[in-house]
């Protein structure tokens, strides 16, 4: 691989067109986390309606506690599905110098989502 390749990504010539999108570490969750964010789907569509009809202040922000609570939760599961899917999956990586690269790389991308997810 060279240095200007990244390592998050394949070339597109060496993918066989029939070939499936890698899966990914959420896969095996994955009807649970739409099941959560279909709720909290309704929960802000709650807090809309609760704005629309002048509801108590107070009554509101607990609600917008809610559903932020409710995203931090998938928002935790989602980075601990990648440290133990993506990132594990870059230390099997059979050559050394690759897997280094690989593991930064993914260490690297988990460290910017928490990042985003703290400000």
């Amino acid at each position: 691989m060279s240095e200007s390749e990244d390592p998050g990504t394949a070339s597109l010539d060496a993918v066989p067109l029939d070939a499936r999108p890698p899966e990914h570490g959420y896969t095996s969750n994955k009807d649970a986390y739409l099941r959560r964010l279909k709720r909290i789907e309704g929960q802000v569509r709650g807090i809309a309606r609760m704005v629309d009809e002048d509801k108590y202040c107070i009554d509101i922000l607990t609600q917008v506690a809610a559903v932020t609570k409710a995203l931090h939760a998938v928002s935790l599961g989602l980075v601990e599905e990648h440290i133990g899917h993506c990132v594990v999956g870059a230390a099997a990586e059979p050559d050394p110098e690759l897997r280094a690269e690989a593991i930064d790389f993914k260490v690297k991308e988990a460290t910017d989502a928490i990042g985003r997810l703290l400000r």
